[in-house]
């Protein structure tokens, strides 16, 4: 059976939809503290070496104001920044100075530490705690490949057992471990206590944006699944622009991260009360798992306020339905990826969107490093960055189900292509106003690749895999954004063939975008046969085709929920009306015989 006909017959997006709509958003808040939080625990502050007297001529060791002037090695500026000392140096005097001013003689790298100078984000954060720069500075990057890696393999290890325990069985399994490594982090004594719980932190997070991000999906009809989605991408919107706020108020990186810790524990609620977060009836559904279907169905329409067992309708009703469908004893069918693995038009779906993924989040770092080349604020590319995130939801909102999925992820994969190559091309003839506005064109059409890939990756990925696959595609996403900090790991050296590479990969995802089929307005795919009998649409659809004559032409319509819920209302009320008249017809008979028998 197709859920999304079953839906208008339990009330449609009712009440309980939308209260379910609002439960399953916030998660989304409190992820995005979690997750862009990375950036301020890592972000390296300004700093240079600590002074030390013992490199300073006897005449100024008793300077302590001068120190400074004469200890640190100037490094040269540009235009946009200014000159600054030397981070990992000190200059290296004779101990008695033949001139004046003293002349060093060499320059040494630092002997008693570094004093940290941080002009935005935490006084006090990873970096400053363990002293991780100048010879250390590899740890940084190789800390934040570690936590990307470690959201890689959360969503494809969880997203499978999404498929075999559920949606909420997932959701509840990645909160409690979340919170336990959340703990952990804020508790760490070192480094490398951090870097563990940290990378189990990010395992347990992808589980738990994934088992949100399905589970929205399913319970919503095909009229409002773009728009639940636009308002959970708003909430992460919201919690990136509102977190630098937090970190203003915290300054200290253990005391940020007890505060992100927080509301996760109080999310256990939807453990608690069930009703929040049900267990995911499409996917009971799928699987064959009827009576608890049933059950979580019940509920839904009594939220509704629909009535499902109403005795005139018993013969009718969706329940009677099912058990003519199923019987009433039916097993349950499990799949797996090993399952999915033997089919090919669902592989090629995930392949294509996995890889438009993987390109949208790597060339953001390629846009990103011309907004920090404009301006060495940070929180100037970090607001760009959200407003431009904020914009692509809005795009997509109102362009996606009026042109459909394929063709805005075509037109943003080429104005992606298209600004990365004029950057690369064209970047010593172009003003710099003009280099910005590139950069925060392209990184808008990159994070509307990025959302709608994914989004379109959950509708036509069938039901029963659903998990499986759509984590697949999250994970290429991952490795894309594990490119920045390697990147910084190598000192960026190679970053224009970087950007070479992924602006050729965006011109390339164009010919593959055309082998996807539309999803607009229409039913989930449920078992892998559905996934399998996908077919892409036709570029160009030819008013004028020839047709074999006296035959009729089958045009396919897309499902409409709300013409079949107006068909089941006026049935019953037919069927109401039938019967009152029956029953009144049935009165006038008695009231007629027993005035017959007075009479006689």
């Amino acid at each position: 059976m197709d859920f999304d006909i079953i839906t208008p017959r339990i009330g449609g997006f009712g009440r309980y939809h939308k209260r379910f709509a609002v439960a399953v958003c916030l998660p989304n808040l409190l992820l995005a503290f979690s997750f862009f939080s990375d950036v301020f625990l890592s972000r390296t502050p300004d700093h240079h070496c600590q002074p030390d007297p013992q490199l300073l001529p006897l005449a100024l060791r008793n300077l302590s104001g001068s120190a400074l002037n004469y200890s640190l090695p100037l490094r040269s500026g540009s235009e946009s920044f200014p000159a600054t000392w030397s981070r990992c140096r000190l200059h290296r005097y004779p101990l008695t100075a033949g001139t004046s001013p003293p002349l060093p003689n060499g320059t040494v790298s630092c002997t008693r530490g570094w004093q940290f100078q941080p002009r935005d984000g935490l006084d006090n954060n990873v970096v400053s705690q363990w002293s991780l720069v100048c010879k250390n500075y590899w740890k940084v990057p190789l800390e934040q490949v570690s936590y990307k890696i470690s959201w890689i393999v959360g969503y494809l290890t969880l997203g499978s057992v999404a498929d075999r325990l559920g949606r909420r069985n997932t959701f509840i399994l990645s909160l409690i471990l979340s919170i336990i490594q959340h703990i952990g982090v804020s508790i760490s004594v070192d480094f490398l206590m951090f870097v563990l719980f940290h990378m189990f932190s990010a395992l347990a997070s992808a589980g738990l944006f994934l088992s949100v991000y399905i589970a929205r999906l399913e319970m919503c009809d095909p009229p409002h699944r773009l728009m639940i989605t636009v308002i959970a991408g708003a909430f992460t919107v919201a919690g990136e622009m509102l977190l630098p706020g937090l970190v203003e108020l915290c300054r200290d990186w253990r005391i940020l991260q007890a505060v992100v810790t927080g509301p996760f524990i109080l999310l256990l609620i939807y453990w608690c009360i069930p009703a929040l977060f049900p267990e995911s009836p499409r996917w009971l559904l799928a699987t064959r798992q009827i009576e608890m279907c049933k059950h979580i169905m019940r509920g839904i329409a009594a939220s509704n306020g629909v009535n499902v067992d109403d005795d005139l309708y018993t013969p009718n009703n969706v329940f009677t339905e099912m058990d003519f469908v199923f019987g009433k004893f039916t097993e349950s069918r499990i799949y797996s990826f090993c399952d999915m693995a033997t089919t090919k038009v669902i592989w090629k779906n995930i392949l294509i969107l996995g890889f438009t993924t993987f390109i949208g989040n790597g060339i953001q770092h390629c846009f990103t490093q011309t907004l920090t080349g404009y301006s060495s604020r940070f929180y100037l590319s970090y607001f760009v960055t959200a407003t431009a995130e904020g914009v692509a939801l809005l795009f997509l909102y109102f362009t996606v189900n009026k042109f459909g999925r394929r063709g805005i992820l075509l037109l943003s994969t080429i104005i992606t292509g298209m600004s990365s190559l004029l950057l690369l091309a064209l970047a010593q003839y172009l003003h710099q106003g003009v280099q910005l506005a590139l950069s925060i064109l392209g990184l808008f059409s990159a994070y509307v690749v990025v959302i709608l890939s994914i989004f379109f990756a959950s509708e036509i990925i069938p039901t029963v895999v659903r998990g499986a696959g759509l984590g697949l595609v999250m994970a290429t996403g991952c490795i894309g954004k594990a490119t920045s900090p390697i990147m910084d790991l190598h000192n960026k050296h190679g970053f224009f063939l970087l950007h070479v590479v992924f602006a050729s990969f965006a011109v390339l995802s164009v010919l593959c975008i055309m082998l996807l089929p539309e999803s607009k307005r229409k039913p989930l795919p449920e078992s892998l046969k559905d996934g399998e009998n996908q077919r892409r649409p036709p570029m160009y659809l030819s008013r004028n085709k020839d047709r074999a004559p006296l035959l009729r032409s089958y045009q396919h319509r897309c499902y409409n929920p709300e013409n079949y819920s107006k068909l089941v209302t006026a049935t019953k009320k037919i069927l109401a009306h039938n019967v009152h008249f029956e029953s009144q017809d049935l009165v006038n008979e008695n009231v007629i015989d027993q005035i017959r028998e007075t009479t006689s």
